[in-house]
């Protein structure tokens, strides 16, 4: 039985034992990483402090509850030691479906694997396999490619997006004020994708708007020229 069968044979035993947690299995993953660096010895000595470490162990107490009942429970075969400077001795136990002891096989690829990505510290997903056969698909990409909708990040975003394109601060603040209401949706109801796409176009409907409306220089020429009235008048001239 090599690395991976150990491994899934153990995590095996975990789902179905209800008197363990997580600090028992973070312990158990801690010690198998040194079985696997001894290349899975029948016995191999450990160091406190570091078993601390990487199980994220923080009192002494409980970590020597948590070995004891590893040992109790038939996980592993404890030996303290009372000499700090030899430490103490593991006995691995061999988890699987057999009864015949079965000897792992070292895979120092996988020791150094282990090495910088340690199994406790992120969760496996879609670990169990579909019963109809079908591979399971992430949705980490699919929820990127849903959540691509652009809205501006604020009111100031808008209003310097606005005075870059050469318009004043308040033409920005409609802008925003407006879609906000809206919900930052067309008036379809479609969410909107480009806002900075969309705030162009209403800068181009505002200038045309203003051009629009604009009167040109002979019509207020003739407009002043038609409200100019004198104060002397000759009210005896016919009209």
């Amino acid at each position: 039985m090599n690395y991976i069968k150990l491994l899934n044979a153990a995590f095996e035993k975990f789902f179905f034992d209800d008197r363990l947690n997580p600090t028992h299995i973070s312990l158990y993953m801690a010690l198998f990483q040194e079985w696997n660096s001894s290349r899975f010895a029948d016995e191999f000595y450990v160091n406190r402090r570091d078993l601390m470490r990487v199980a994220k162990i923080g009192s002494k107490s409980t970590y020597h509850r948590c070995v004891t009942e590893l040992d109790a429970w038939s996980y592993l075969s404890y030996f303290p030691s009372n000499n700090p400077y030899k430490g103490s001795k593991i006995k691995m136990s061999i988890i699987g479906t057999s009864d015949e002891p079965v000897k792992g096989q070292y895979n120092p690829i996988l020791e150094q694997l282990a090495e910088q990505y340690h199994p406790i510290r992120e969760p496996v997903v879609y670990q169990h396999r579909p019963t109809n056969g079908q591979a399971l698909v992430s949705t980490i990409n699919n929820t990127k490619q849903v959540n691509n909708t652009k809205q501006p990040k604020g009111r100031l975003a808008v209003i310097v997006f606005f005075k870059e394109k050469g318009f004043d601060a308040d033409e920005g603040k409609k802008f925003f004020d407006h879609y906000e209401a809206n919900d930052w949706k067309t008036s379809d109801g479609k969410a909107i994708r480009d806002w900075q796409a969309l705030a162009i176009n209403w800068m181009d409907r505002t200038e045309l708007f203003d051009q629009e409306n604009q009167p040109n220089n002979k019509e207020a020429s003739q407009i002043r020229d038609n409200l100019r009235t004198t104060k002397n008048k000759d009210y005896g001239q016919p009209l």
